[in-house]
């Protein structure tokens, strides 16, 4: 049989000139973690939205205060109860302050109150779970012993009690709001930590000599920040909304400092004559509250992987 043989010179094939070569090429830019969980968080509009209200509140509590003409105690007893104009914009409450200036200023207080509490409870939580999840045996049935005395006892009574102590001001309120707010952020941490030592790459960096330490907090806590910032971002609500029910029914942050509770509660005295003074405070904390659990739940979405 004979074989067929085929010449092949440079005759029989075309260049490609620069401007076709690498046509059908296709890549992915590269990103990092946090780039690819903010393309995903802005995919969802509620989330977004609630972004750039929360952002604008913020704003506008730190400078509205600081370019109003009026203070948020200053008194007018000729404006009481005026009704929404050009010089006061939200109106004026029954001493005549102006009630978007004292908006703004307990938007100060509230947001603090709510975003401080959260970071503290993140804290502690964070620290108690992940050692009673890591050690386990006898340590972790203790720390979790402690933690069921603790949540045993209703959150309100907590409140009373340092406040009766303490007195009414924004320490005792977030003293009132972490006794008990870490023990759901504590739980689900430990439950993580304990899934995850039993891993391969946590007993990778035990045989290379790591520490304890540095296995909890560089490769198991590490791990389990999703779900963690998840929490934190819900519970900023949750510590807004305390603050403002314990202001309402008069044992949180004592006058003449404004809170949006406060403002709520001081409002309800004239809910039938000027209900709308009433209104302010209650959409505020409405709005930011949605806002927020907005955000935590883009977050959620954004930070996990099956949405990738």
């Amino acid at each position: 049989m004979e074989e067929t043989k085929v010449l092949l010179d440079d005759s029989m094939f075309e260049k490609l000139d620069d401007s076709e070569k690498n046509t059908e090429f296709i890549a992915m830019e590269s990103k990092t973690y946090l780039q690819d969980a903010w393309r995903c968080f802005k995919k969802n509009k509620l989330a977004l939205g609630g972004l750039v209200f929360l952002s604008i509140m913020i704003l506008l509590a730190i400078f509205a205060p600081m370019v109003s003409p009026y203070t948020y105690d200053a008194q007018d007893l000729d404006l009481r109860n005026a009704l929404p104009s050009a010089s006061h914009l939200l109106g004026t409450d029954k001493l005549g302050r102006d009630i978007l200036v004292r908006l703004m200023f307990g938007a100060r207080i509230s947001l603090a109150v709510g975003f401080v509490a959260a970071f503290l409870n993140l804290i502690i939580g964070v620290v108690y779970g992940g050692i009673s999840g890591f050690v386990g045996g006898k340590v972790d049935m203790v720390m979790m012993r402690i933690i069921d005395c603790i949540y045993s006892i209703p959150s309100m009574l907590y409140v009373i009690l340092i406040m009766m102590v303490f007195g009414s001001n924004i320490g005792s309120v977030l003293l009132g709001i972490c006794v008990s707010s870490w023990i759901g952020m504590a739980r689900q941490v430990r439950t993580q930590v304990q899934t995850l030592k039993q891993q391969e790459f946590a007993l990778a960096a035990y045989v290379i000599g790591a520490g304890k330490l540095r296995i909890l907090f560089k490769h198991l806590i590490i791990n389990c920040m999703g779900p963690i910032i998840v929490s934190t971002t819900l519970m900023v609500p949750e510590a807004i909304f305390t603050e403002s029910f314990l202001a309402f029914i008069g044992i949180g942050i004592s006058l003449p400092q404004a809170s949006w509770g406060t403002l709520a509660s001081e409002a309800r005295s004239v809910i039938q004559s000027y209900p709308l003074q009433i209104v302010w405070p209650v959409l505020a904390i409405c709005l930011t509250v949605l806002s927020l659990n907005f955000i935590g739940d883009g977050v959620g979405e954004a930070l996990d992987p099956k949405n990738r």
